[in-house]
């Protein structure tokens, strides 16, 4: 080993730090702060790095989704609807809030640090290989997660994997796998450069999931996307489920949860969800179709225990209630389709005070476009900037974007720290304040509100109520 070059040196993997340390210093496309295109998203790199590993993917059955907005949700209720249906059932999701391990779970519980340095250990060795190799393979920080996830998924002797897509579809790392059913949840415009402007080539590209004689469940409602789904579908001659015409949903809102009531075929089934918005009906008739999906592909899905599970699910930052008096919402919403849905829900809630915004802004986002949505539902703004990634826009800039299109009064705080203390100091118990623009701002306030309002009695857990 001495006499080995310095840069041929294996990589000494051994501590949990070293292994988040080695996965990071891959590049990472959530932390890139210049335009992504398509050109910067291939296969051929993840297909290399898993034939290398054994090709676990090859062994495991998958519930696939992509979408622009709701994938999170929808995988997490069909992951409990398989869980509680008795199998063992890994999840995939990204981005991660607080923990990296939150990414890769099994039957609900993060992948255990140990189990983590172990994988990593193995794929640096695949990693050394080909970037001593194979120039212009070396997988990227995504890839190298996802290959992770098939490691530990495969140790695990998972049943079936719910495995939501990174970005877009048909290029994502995760679209190399054996699908049981393919989710397709909504279509609207977000990561442009690299999916495209219009509905039509954004749902192209979402469609890459779709594999030959695979069930399709769709939610895109839109019609230039609904017929490129339908297309698809058709061509690969794959079952099509739209939603609206082979299922429907109802749903009744409350202060902090929802009641979703499923029609699809001869099955009627209600859920009770401790989630806030109207939209996550939509995200459970996609669950609950998919779960019937593979209920015909010879999968024992037991509807009322689905049902059971969804009331006590738990998915942080998506219109996240965490107190009543006053409100306090937590949300990742970053594009318009997103805004819309939270502007929705705010507005049906029994706020008799002012409402507060926190925001902060991503660079490759449209930050205007989002803030005039928003504008119109809240009275005040307070401005900050994301700590944690690259991609912020400086809260400055974004102070002046908001006073160039509106006359309400706004604050701008170069942290999200002393932007939620300044949210502290101006609300009274009648008030709401939301924070919201990005995952990362909502990932990086998160702990520090659990604290101060569980240590003041005023955090609310509607999962328990």
């Amino acid at each position: 080993m001495a006499n080995l070059p310095p840069r041929e040196l294996p990589v000494l993997i051994e501590t949990y730090e070293q292994a988040l340390a080695f996965l990071h210093g891959r590049i990472n496309y959530e932390r890139v702060s210049t335009a992504l295109s398509a050109t910067d998203f291939k296969l051929d790199r993840m297909r290399h790095l898993l034939a290398l590993m054994g090709d676990p993917q090859e062994r495991i059955p998958v519930v696939h989704i992509a979408g622009t907005k709701g994938k999170g949700s929808t995988a997490v209720m069909i992951e409990a609807g398989l869980r509680a249906s008795g199998y063992c059932v890994g999840l995939f999701t990204s981005p991660h809030i607080e923990h990296f391990e939150e990414r890769i779970q099994v039957n609900g519980e993060m992948i255990p640090k140990d189990a983590l340095v172990r994988h990593v250990a193995r794929l640096a060795h695949f990693v050394e290989r080909i970037d001593r190799e194979h120039a212009g393979l070396n997988p990227t920080f995504f890839e190298l997660t996802t290959a992770l996830g098939w490691l530990y998924f495969e140790e695990m002797q998972t049943d079936i994997v719910v495995l939501e897509v990174g970005l877009g579809g048909r290029l994502d790392s995760t679209n190399v796998c054996q699908p049981e059913v393919a989710v397709i949840t909504t279509i609207s415009r977000d990561h442009v450069n690299v999916l495209g402007h219009r509905l039509a080539e954004i749902a192209a590209e979402k469609c890459g999931i779709i594999k030959p004689g695979i069930p399709v469940v769709s939610g895109v409602l839109a019609s230039d996307a609904r017929s490129v789904v339908a297309e698809f579908a058709k061509t690969r001659n794959s079952p099509l489920n739209q939603l609206s015409e082979h299922f429907s949903y109802e749903v009744q809102t409350e202060a902090a949860a929802s009641h979703v009531t499923v029609h699809c075929g001869d099955e009627r089934l209600k859920v009770s969800l401790p989630l806030l918005g109207s939209h996550q009906g939509h995200n459970a008739a996609l669950a609950v179709t998919a779960l019937l999906q593979l209920r015909q592909r010879g999968w024992k899905i037991d509807a009322q225990r689905v049902a059971e599970a969804l009331s006590h699910i738990s998915w942080p930052v998506r219109i996240e209630c965490l107190s009543t008096a006053p409100y306090v919402i937590l949300d990742a919403a970053h594009n318009w389709a997103s805004a819309q849905a939270l502007v929705r829900t705010i507005n049906d809630l029994p706020v008799r005070g002012r409402r507060y915004l926190i925001i902060g802004g991503t660079l490759d986002k449209d930050t205007p476009g989002l803030l005039r949505v928003f504008l119109q539902a809240f009275d005040t703004i307070i401005v900050t900037q994301y700590i944690s990634n690259p991609r912020a826009v400086p809260y400055r800039d974004l102070a002046r974007t908001v006073a160039s299109m509106t006359a309400r009064e706004v604050h701008a705080l170069p942290s999200p720290v002393e932007a939620w203390h300044t949210a502290r100091k101006l609300i009274s118990p009648d008030d709401l304040v939301c924070i919201a623009g990005s995952f990362f701002l909502a990932s990086e306030l998160r702990p520090l509100l659990l604290s101060e309002l569980k240590s003041s009695g005023l955090f609310s857990d509607p999962a328990k109520s």
